[in-house]
């Protein structure tokens, strides 16, 4: 079990504390020698707290928040008097929580201020930035999702799927029909009802003066006197075998593949510092060292990158490190196989590969599963639970590399009940045994049951639907250059890999267009 922390003192600069203001949690990092201050306002009420048939309602609400008119200024005059301060401000919607965050140097704190209470209490909710606001997430929900990016398109349609009839489900952005069917008079009220005083934490780090903090959560206390009853949040489906949804998109660069199934931990369980040190050397993101990383791009040059996850990481694309403010209490374990190639790339590329019908999509994904099996039964390796213990003691350190990240995590340390994950986290590791680790994941991970989503060209779809259904031998194709260069052993390996058999029970193709209804 945890035990509490105490909380240290460095050398007077940082001081953290915990107390409750009204019917506030507060959060301080004071840093006496910081040139800026960060303040957050965490809201437990997210994407889950939508009506049914107003899916965006609580983005679409943030965003008018932080990208409109408030007090007596329009959004452009805010941002002009920000530009010479080199202040910032905005917000981020997960499914159960919402976080604006505020940024501004020391200097210019007090000038900075109204700002920030006019933004939080005084928001112009005006016609003009809500047609602005509103235009923009349709477009996002009707072509940005489906044409920026088909990895980003996966992981959401995978979510779209595991959490199918639940709150969980939508993309926080919403869809076609209910971002359409969002008036400016649900904004307002949803603002009332979710973003109150008794539904918030807040959070402030840096070099801030007493009279600041204490304006701040005298200001915040202004908001909304509401209870807002929060729903339960939605859990995870149980797929019966493997089930598969292959979203065919004409123009697809590749098979962007993501797949997973319900984890019953998450950080608040000490068990979940076992999991990652078996999900770190399975496929930490962005690590060359990763068991996938080695197997489907280094050894096989197939894609960018292979990763496995025990949590939501947003954002996954752009972040090398996890970033903070994404806290759930609902989790899955998946698999993010990067695009690989189809067969009209394949055949195009390579004269020598001019007959085949299929690309390297159900290869990758049967070689990515096939890795799982084989650590569920075989274990870490006392060598390699050292190695990868050792280096997550040191890459969670980087975890919060700055003052607005430090105050992040602690933060969403608050969410699971934890005083101070980090700082717990590494005790946690320290004490961790092989034994436990190899108990966790046999207990945590399994393949039999797992949804996959594949976004790909409509020429691939129903080729790979028709290998994957029928459990079709998938041998791996190469360039003949690219054969000659590779060992016996990898060559045997991918024998093994292509007739690996996998426990599916439903393939369905679905138009791009029909995605997220």
């Amino acid at each position: 079990m945890r035990k509490k922390m105490k909380i240290s003192i460095f050398a007077g600069l940082l001081v953290f504390a915990v107390s409750a203001v009204f019917a506030q949690e507060v959060v301080e990092l004071k840093m006496a020698n910081s040139n800026k201050i960060v303040v957050k306002l965490m809201f437990r009420n997210g994407s889950i707290c939508d009506p049914a048939g107003k899916e965006g309602l609580t983005v679409a609400t943030a965003s008018l928040i932080s990208q409109g008119a408030a007090g007596e200024l329009s959004y452009s005059e805010i941002q002009d008097k920000l530009y010479p301060w080199a202040a910032s401000y905005g917000a981020g919607v997960d499914k159960e929580v919402s976080i604006f965050t505020f940024q501004v140097p020391a200097d210019f704190a007090e000038d900075f201020y109204p700002v920030l209470r006019d933004v939080m209490l005084k928001p112009a909710f005006s016609e003009n930035d809500f047609k602005r606001i509103m235009t923009n997430q349709l477009n996002y929900v009707e072509q940005g999702i489906r044409a920026s990016s088909d990895e980003e398109y996966s992981k959401k349609a995978l979510e779209d799927l595991l959490f199918r009839g639940t709150n969980y489900q939508h993309m926080k952005e919403g869809k076609t029909a209910s971002v359409k069917a969002i008036t400016l008079e649900d904004i307002k009220q949803h603002y009332a009802a979710f973003f109150t005083r008794n539904n918030v934490m807040i959070g402030v780090v840096g070099n801030y003066s007493g009279r600041f903090l204490k304006r701040l959560k005298k200001d915040i206390a202004q908001l909304s006197a509401t209870k807002p009853v929060l729903p339960q949040p939605g859990k995870a489906r149980t797929a019966e075998g493997v089930e598969v949804e292959i979203i065919a998109k004409e123009g697809a660069f590749g098979s962007a593949i993501f797949t997973g199934a319900p984890l019953s931990i998450t950080r608040a369980d000490d068990e979940f510092a076992a999991l990652m040190i078996a999900n770190s050397w399975m496929g930490e993101h962005r690590k060359s060292y990763s068991r996938l990383y080695q197997k489907i791009r280094q050894a096989r040059s197939m894609n960018y990158g292979d990763y496995s996850y025990i949590e939501w990481y947003d954002r996954g694309g752009s972040f090398q490190l996890p970033p903070a403010g994404v806290p759930r209490s609902s989790n899955y374990f998946s698999i993010w196989i990067r695009p690989v190639q189809i067969a009209a790339q394949l055949k195009k590329q390579y004269a020598e590969l001019a007959d085949i019908t299929l690309g390297h999509a159900h290869f990758a994904l049967r070689m990515a599963i096939r890795e799982f099996d084989l650590l569920i039964k075989n274990g870490l390796s006392q060598e390699d639970f050292e190695a990868t213990r050792t280096f997550l003691r040191s890459y969670t350190k980087l975890y919060a590399q700055n003052p607005a990240a430090q105050l992040g995590w602690l933060m969403d340390s608050r969410f699971y009940n934890r005083k101070n994950y980090l700082k717990e986290l590494d005790g946690l590791l320290e004490k961790v045994t092989l034994d436990e680790v190899n108990k966790a994941l046999r207990k945590h991970w399994q393949t039999e049951n797992m949804f996959v989503t594949i976004v790909t060209d409509t020429s691939e779809a129903e080729a790979l639907a028709k290998s994957l259904r029928e459990n079709i031998s998938s041998p791996m194709s190469y360039s003949n250059l690219v054969k000659s260069g590779l060992p016996a052993d990898i060559l045997a390996e991918d024998k093994e890999v292509a007739d690996y058999k996998l426990n599916i029970k439903s393939v369905k193709i679905i138009k791009s267009a029909d995605a997220f209804q």
